[in-house]
This record gives C-alpha cells, structure tokens and sequence, in this order.
C-alpha cells in the first residue's frame, strides 16, 4: 500500500488539514460545539442524533457516567502504558475510528482526512460501505491498511465485489454490521430531508451559505456521493433520499447462514458489529468470527434497546475469552474509555467523537479528540493507580472493588 499526502492526493486548493483557530479546546464537547456551528444542520444532525424518541442513545451516555471510578494514591505511576493489540495489531492506544456513514459530507475528503489522523496517532480507521470516499481513495492516502465495515445488499454480486475490493486495498479486517437490515427511523433526518449531496432548496442553500467553509471544503473535495456505490449500483445517480435508498437496497433476510458466507469470501479476520445479547455473541463466536463490538449502533437503530455499557459486562464474561470484545457507545472520554475497559472491552470504537473534530476541524480536528481522549486516559490511569492498559480490570472501579 502506498502512501501518499498532500495536494497531489486530496483535491487541489484547498486546506484539507482543517481551518484554523481551535484554540482552548479541553474536551469533545468543545468540538461538538463548534462542529453544530461549522456543519449544515441535515449532516450535522445525521450524525448527532438518533431514532425515534432518542431513549438509547441518551442511555449510552448516561449509563456509563453512572460508572464511578475508584481514586487510588501513592502507588508509582510514573511509567505508564497506553499500548495495547487488537487482532494482532499494535495500537497507540485502545481506541479505533468506528465506521460513519456520510463521514465526507462532515468536511471534504473526510474519510481519507481522519484514516490519515488515526493513523498517524497510532490507532486504527474503519471505512463504511456508506461513505463519501470510495475504499480505493482512502489506500491512497492510508500509511498502513485499514478497516472495511460491510453493509449487505441484496445484490449479493455487488456484496461480493465490495469484499474483493477490500482485499484489493488491503484492508486487514472486515467489520460486518449485523444492526441495520431495517433502519430505524431517524426523525431529524426526515424533518431535515437529507439527501446526498444535498437538494438545491431555499432553506438548504442558506444554510451552507452561513457555512464557507464547509462548502469550501465538500466544494473541493473528491466526490459528493457514496464512492463505494457510484457507477455501481442503479439508481445511485442523482439526489436520492438515504432512507429510501436503504429500504430499497439493505437486505431484512440477512442470517447466520450469510455471515458463513460472508466470511468465507473474505478470508481474513472477522469482527461483528451490533451484537447486545449474550446468545448472538455466542452464535458469534460458533460461526468463526475473531472479534464482536458490543453495539446498539449509537442509538441509531432499535430504540428502547439497553445501552451498549449496561450489556457489555455479561456479553464479556460470557465469551471475553474466545475472541475478543470491543465497545461502541457513547464513548466521549478518555475515562470512558477506561470503563469499558474495566467491565471487558479491549478497546473502543468511537464515532461521534472524532466526527466532532472532523466537522470543527478537518483532519486536524480528529487529530485533537484523538488526542483529548488520549491524554484523559493516561491521566484517569495515573489516578486509578494503573500504569498499564493491561492492567485494567474492575478493581478501577468504585463500585467493584
């Protein structure tokens, strides 16, 4: 895989890096906040909220801050650890990028953008089958190979072709999202009408003109529409409404007898996304897979659903020592982070995080909540008394000591 950086490979003019004057950020939430500014409210929306009444996704926040952490002192923290694997891979730290869909409609070129931060952090991307950037986009850029999150279609040809384009990029895992045959429906996306790229209407088109940068950004970009669909799939032509796209496309029948052969195509290691009950993780691990994300999709799809945090404990114990556990969920915090830790995971995927820092900054925006995130945990560590990723179990916490 070849590396490749600046304006030989994003698009010619623009700053791709991100714009300027990100100055007293402390923490994601400072980026959320100039990102709701920065963003045209249909995208930004897209990824802040989440289906019907929202019950899960605040849940997904709520309950992992109901988690106390237990305050250690005079032990010697003086050398400590980030570093951890995930099947096999060396990461800076226990995080990964989670597959987001739309991620170039954040910032231009926004899935090649935060591939190329993650990877300079020393953490790990996943592309979504949804994004702006095609597979073949992000290799050009990534230093290292990277995730493909697969969504199935009922083109199974088209299913298979995405998998041999994977390879062909030389991604190292494929994350099968098993949560969205049916998608929940997402309220402010209707209310909002998104589309992609966005209809020329009155109220779109004042919008993005309080957004220069913005428009500048997606202006200059790559592409405007789903790279890894385009030119491949029909009716992808035009503006198309994301809802009806994906009632019309994703497959309801999707079972266990297609991830067998699914990961029989692909070959490689395997991870599941979506699984909350402790039978599917089992099931999981029978069919071969190397690795689950505990994850109710952000609170996106079944809503009334247990938040990722509340499950992740019985899922872990029940099979944490036949493949690994990873958690996707609300995370915002390096001591987030470390609770998922204790109660199981091995290391987080985070989404709305560094699309935060995408849409306040460009890739110098998912470099900074990288780095918040990273520096919140060492310091969570030091004061728990851990100098080790290694080392966290539940004896962190207040409540399990």
């Amino acid at each position: 895989m070849t590396v490749a950086r600046g304006a030989d490979v994003l698009s010619k003019g623009a700053d791709h890096r991100g714009p300027r004057g990100m100055k007293n950020i402390t923490c994601i939430d400072d980026l959320r906040r100039i990102a709701k500014r920065r963003v045209p409210r249909a995208f930004f929306e897209y990824a802040d909220c989440g289906s019907y009444s929202e019950e899960t996704l605040r849940a997904n926040r709520a309950d992992l801050e109901k988690i106390k952490l237990r305050q250690r002192v005079l032990i010697d923290v003086g050398e400590r650890s980030l570093e951890t694997t995930v099947l096999g891979e060396r990461l800076a730290l226990p995080i990964v990028l989670a597959p987001t869909g739309l991620t170039g409609m954040q910032y231009g070129d926004g899935e090649m953008l935060a591939c190329r931060a993650a990877h300079e952090a020393g953490v790990q991307f996943t592309l979504s089958t949804m994004s702006i950037c095609s597979i073949e986009d992000v290799a050009s850029v990534a230093p290292k190979p990277f995730w493909f999150q697969l969504y199935v279609m009922r083109d199974r040809g088209f299913v298979r072709s995405l998998i041999e384009r994977a390879k062909a990029a030389g991604c190292s895992a494929l994350v099968l999202t098993a949560d969205l045959q049916i998608q929940g429906q997402r309220h402010r996306d209707i209310k909002n009408g998104l589309t992609v790229p966005p209809q020329v209407k009155l109220a779109n088109l004042f919008d993005i003109a309080t957004k220069p940068a913005w428009a500048l950004s997606v202006l200059m970009g790559k592409r405007k529409t789903f790279g890894n669909l385009e030119g491949h799939i029909p009716g992808m032509s035009g503006v198309k409404s994301l809802a009806q796209w994906i009632a019309s496309q994703f497959d309801p029948t999707l079972s266990w007898k297609d991830v067998e052969w699914i990961r029989d195509q692909w070959g490689g290691k395997l991870i599941i996304k979506g699984i909350l009950d402790v039978e599917d993780a089992k099931l999981a691990t029978k069919i071969g897979a190397q690795a689950i994300v505990v994850s109710n999709h952000g609170g996106r799809q079944l809503d009334g659903a247990p938040s990722s945090i509340s499950v992740l404990p019985r899922i872990a114990d029940a099979v944490g020592s036949e493949l690994e556990v990873l958690f996707d969920g609300g995370v915002r915090s390096g001591q987030d982070v470390l609770r998922a830790l204790a109660l199981g995971a091995r290391a987080c995927l985070i989404g709305r995080a560094f699309l935060y820092g995408l849409g306040a900054g460009g890739e110098a925006g998912v470099r900074t909540a990288i780095d918040i995130i990273r520096k919140e945990l060492d310091v969570t560590m030091a004061l728990t008394g851990v100098r080790r990723v290694a080392d966290i179990d539940r004896r962190v916490l207040a409540d399990q000591a």
